[in-house]
């Protein structure tokens, strides 16, 4: 839930978008950057230079006189350089919080090397090269094996930006860019125009509790990363760009530069080699770790709502989706559990514990599970166990050596300070006693940026009681001053926050205010969510060792190391379902795979239209969650006819292929992958799908192509170039030779879903929660190039009790499978190579049918083996058949060779036993 920020007038809109982007100082003005005095190797394998201020200046605050320059290879592919002031530590995101190198200390002796000062300029590593000049300083980043430059400071009268600032309340940086390069990242934003950046448009990070229905500006997280994709002479190279730093910046994007303009912190540069845009995740995710592993149950179908006033309501729910045949895996509850939407507690009257803990019984013997939200703000009570041990404990944010006050909606909160060791250790301990209190199987941990109803120095007013508990509830009752006396407060650089370049302190902690070991909130602001999640995940994993589940709504750089994420408070709108394509495939980049939109918007209530085809998209989100808002009408999935229908039919999908998805877990778990991904992840060579945000793949080759629009019941899609199998038709293909757009039926009943040539999709028979669905029988999906005689496929499974904290092989719980099939001389052949198959022979599972599209031809297949006998001499009722794909686009308009789908069924092959099986085909017109 959310609350909305007070609405500015479109005309002060408009003044703070001209002040904030044509600046009043344009950057040739604030400086003439620095010149490099010294550099030389340093004893950890990198190289330690000294920057000296050209000029000095008034502009955004006193330049910084001396800067130390740190420059590493910290891999063949990554490459560091780090700048910062020379003489005394500046703020940087804690080491201990995103685990990474640490520089060697700053404030030694500046300008004299103990060896002989280096002249090369050129610092080269196995994939990239950085290059300086000296006179002003700048820096260059190219690609050994092509030379291209792929970041470069330096100015020149045409380059539209000029040197380097370094003050202690204003950096700015830049880079040249050609025109050609795609970019992407740079949020949270809602991104009007798609995935692909757009140049002039404005780029600020900054947390905020502001609704995602405001399009181009700072939302819930802050993850200053780019990928950049370019096309150099036919062939694709993806590299990208992190600056490490959590304080609110402005990035301007002008198609042929990039400037940073940021308010703290150091320049702390990553960049990673790619060249492939999996390369480039994999390489990212190494640095600011892995995605976390979730739960089987997490892949499901979830429901929530803001406004299940009672225990009653969510049993109904259950039943209801039950009764309509939906899928649903978990229930979830906003703040109606709550005892006066305190943290940690119950209601005793709207939910009794007694009457909880047996529905909670009754759930989870079926399989289902239960995830409650959680606000940072604690309740101001004496009466309050948590809030006593918070006191206690002292735990929370200060402002003059008080608890900063403040309010969201219990009423006057405190908010702890996640980045106090106490603080963690009294939160795991809260999560504890909840647990032990309701058996809750994940936590929702919202409102998070930090939000506050309230803006500056506030006071429980005497005499009136606050909130009232009439109203929505986010309106500021709290007697509040605003506070302007520090430079941290009105800094002398203005972002452009919320879009309107609010104060940065607006409805959220006073940027003043105090943190562990005297850490402002003016820096540490961005990073609250992400420390709150840290805490949270050790919490959960403390209590019974499962694999914890975290939902956040703010991110940082490494949040998706520990939570999944939503895209916040969407509307129900179809500009909302659009956007929601590309806030998903961002956070794939972002390391944050597990991502989704609230399905069919959280308020106001949607068309029955829109519904259906949200659902048809929400169904495919990697994390798939219905809720809404207490004011808005009832929307679950079976509240329509015409809707259930739809969830029946696109979520009867999902859970078919929840064992691919699961997998999708594991390959993002290991190497970043994500679970969604933009079309340009698969075909980085085909230059038309660069800015493609109407479809996108479930890892590298399941193709999602939704309607998006009011009244259309087909759709255009973009086919790269290969054979294409749908999904609900295994019969119907298309086939793209170079690649083309295809208008395809698409009733309001009905997702395009394709699958790619080339792979082997494990699939099994579904089911209404994923713990049923997850013991039935496997059907493999293997798909060769439409026609072919000869063809290869590969795929892959993983399984393991899913509850484990750890997602790996080695722990006897666990199995893998590498799938393969080929087709040549007459013969179809699949096999399998197993690793670790106890896990999966204790479970019993196996493969019933095997399915392969696009086999040349038109006969049928004869002389079936397995394991190298006939299945004539086994005895098994096994049943092989064959169909003629017909064309939506493809082979019958070019004149090629027809082809056929062979299925397989009655089969009994272990899963967790390596395994062959071929057969020779008819096939007309063979080599």
């Amino acid at each position: 839930m959310d609350s909305p920020k007070t609405v500015f007038s479109c005309l002060s809109l408009l003044l703070a978008l001209i002040l904030c982007f044509s600046p009043t100082h344009s950057s040739n003005t604030i400086g003439k950057g620095y010149r490099l005095i010294s550099i030389e190797e340093s004893p950890d394998g990198g190289f330690i230079g000294y920057l000296q201020v050209k000029q000095k200046n008034k502009i955004y605050g006193s330049d910084i006189t001396t800067l130390r320059l740190y420059v590493k290879h910290e891999t063949d592919n990554r490459l560091r350089v780090h700048i910062t002031d020379a003489k005394k530590q500046r703020w940087e995101v804690p080491y201990n919080l995103l685990p990474r190198d640490q520089p060697p200390p700053v404030g030694k002796a500046i300008g004299k090397s103990r060896k002989t000062p280096i002249t090369v300029q050129e610092i080269s590593g196995s994939e990239l090269t950085f290059s300086y000049t000296t006179d002003p300083f700048s820096f260059a980043v190219k690609r050994r094996s092509n030379g291209q430059t792929l970041f470069n400071t330096s100015s020149s009268p045409n380059s539209g930006f000029g040197e380097m600032v370094f003050k202690d309340q204003y950096l700015e940086i830049s880079t040249s860019l050609p025109k050609d390069a795609s970019l992407y990242g740079l949020g949270e934003n809602s991104q009007a125009n798609g995935i692909k950046l757009v140049p002039n448009e404005p780029y600020t990070l900054y947390t905020e509790d502001v609704s995602a229905i405001n399009l181009n500006t700072d939302l819930y997280g802050s993850h200053p990363v780019y990928m950049d994709l370019r096309n150099v002479g036919g062939k694709p190279y993806a590299h990208a760009v992190l600056l490490l730093n959590s304080n609110g910046m402005d990035v301007f994007y002008r198609g042929t530069s990039l400037t940073y303009k940021v308010i703290g912190g150091v320049f702390d540069f990553y960049f990673v080699a790619g060249p492939s845009p999996l390369d480039v995740v994999d390489q990212y995710t190494s640095l600011i770790g892995r995605p976390a592993p979730m739960p089987y149950w997490s892949l499901g179908f979830h429901q929530c709502r803001w406004g299940y006033r009672n225990l009653s309501v969510i049993e109904d729910v259950v039943d209801s989706y039950q009764k309509a045949k939906i899928p649903l895996d978990v229930i979830w509850n906003d703040d109606d559990h709550m005892d006066a939407k305190k943290d940690f507690t119950l209601s005793p009257i709207s939910y009794p514990r007694a009457k909880l803990l047996n529905f909670l019984d009754k759930i989870h013997k079926m399989g289902m599970k239960y995830v409650v939200i959680n606000d940072p703000g604690i309740g101001v009570n004496s009466s309050y166990g948590v809030y006593q041990r918070g006191m206690a404990n002292d735990v929370f944010i200060k402002y003059e050596g008080k608890p900063f006050l403040a309010q969201v909606w219990p009423g006057a909160v405190h908010f702890p300070d996640f980045l106090n060791p106490k603080t963690v250790a009294w939160w795991g301990e809260e999560i504890r006693r909840f647990h032990e209190l309701v058996p809750i199987d994940g936590l929702w941990i919202d409102m998070n940026e930090v939000s506050n109803f309230c803006t500056g120095l506030c006071t429980i007013p005497k005499g009136k009681k606050c909130p009232t508990g009439e109203g929505p509830g986010w309106i500021c009752c709290l007697d509040c001053k605003n506070i302007t006396k520090t430079r941290w407060d009105e800094p002398p650089y203005k972002i452009n926050a919320t879009g309107v370049q609010a104060p940065i302190g607006f409805k959220t902690i006073a940027t003043s205010a105090l943190h562990y070991n005297g850490v402002r909130e003016y820096d540490a602001h961005s990073i609250y969510g992400f420390s709150e999640t840290v805490a949270t995940h050790k919490g959960l994993l403390s209590i019974e060792g499962k694999r914890p589940f975290i939902l956040s709504r703010s991110t940082f750089v490494g949040s998706g190391k520990y939570a999944a994420h939503w895209t916040g408070d969407n509307q129900g709108t179809w500009q909302s379902l659009q956007v929601s394509i590309s806030t998903m495939l961002n956070f794939g980049i972002f390391g944050v795979p597990m991502v989704g939109a609230d399905i069919c918007g959280f308020y106001p209530q949607p068309t029955e239209e829109l519904c259906n085809r949200w659902i048809e998209v929400g169904a495919f989100y990697p994390f798939s969650r219905d809720h809404a808002n207490y004011y808005s009408p009832r929307q679950e999935l079976y509240q329509w006819d015409t809707v259930a229908n739809s969830a029946r039919n696109a979520l009867g999908m999902r859970y078919k292929i929840l064992p691919y998805l699961y997998t999708l877990n594991y390959e993002a778990h290991m190497t970043g992958a994500p679970i969604a991904r933009p079309l340009f992840f698969s075909f980085p060579e085909y230059t038309e799908c660069y800015a493609s945000s109407r479809q996108f793949l479930l890892g590298s080759s399941l193709m999602i192509s939704p309607v998006l629009e009011q009244g259309k019941t087909e759709v255009e899609a973009l086919f790269p170039p290969g054979s294409w199998y749908h999904m609900f038709d295994m019969t119907q293909a298309v086939v793209s030779k170079s690649g083309k757009r295809v208008t395809l039926p698409a009733p309001l009943n009905f997702v395009n879903v394709h699958l790619y040539q080339n792979t082997i999709l494990p699939m099994q028979q579904g089911g209404l929660i994923s713990k049923e669905a997850r013991t039935t029988p496997f059907n493999l999906v293997i798909t060769f190039p439409a026609g072919a005689s000869e063809g290869y496929a590969t795929g892959k499974l993983y399984l393991d009790e899913d509850e484990l904290p750890e997602m790996k092989l080695g722990n006897g719980q666990s199995t893998y499978v590498d799938f393969y099939a080929s087709v040549g001389n007459g013969t179809v052949k699949m096999w399998s190579q197993v690793k670790e198959g106890k896990f999966a022979l204790s479970k019993g599972w196996v493969i019933e049918k095997v399915s392969v599209l696009g086999l040349r031809g038109g006969g049928q297949a004869s002389e079936v083996e397995i394991n190298g006998s006939p299945v004539a001499n086994e005895g098994k009722k096994i049943e092989v058949s064959s169909k003629e794909h017909t064309y939506v686009v493809g082979l019958e308009e070019e004149g090629e060779n027809k082809s056929v789908m062979v299925e397989v069924k009655g089969l009994e092959i272990l899963v967790g036993k390596d395994f062959n099986m071929s057969w020779k085909m008819g096939i007309s017109g063979a080599n």
